[in-house]
């Protein structure tokens, strides 16, 4: 579980990085919800996979 959120963390501070820059005060923020966009934009995707 760890690593499944690790990477989630990664790749929202991947996105996050494009909009706003890492030193800045709210970063943590931006990144905390670019990775809930992306836990959120996974389980949306298996679940329209599993619909099929």
């Amino acid at each position: 579980m760890t690593w499944l959120l690790r990477i989630a963390m990664m790749a929202g501070g991947a996105v996050a990085a494009w909009f706003v820059a890492p030193d800045a005060p709210n970063y943590t923020v931006v990144q905390g919800m670019m990775t809930v966009a992306i836990i959120a934009a996974c389980v949306i995707a298996a679940a329209l996979i599993k619909r099929r």
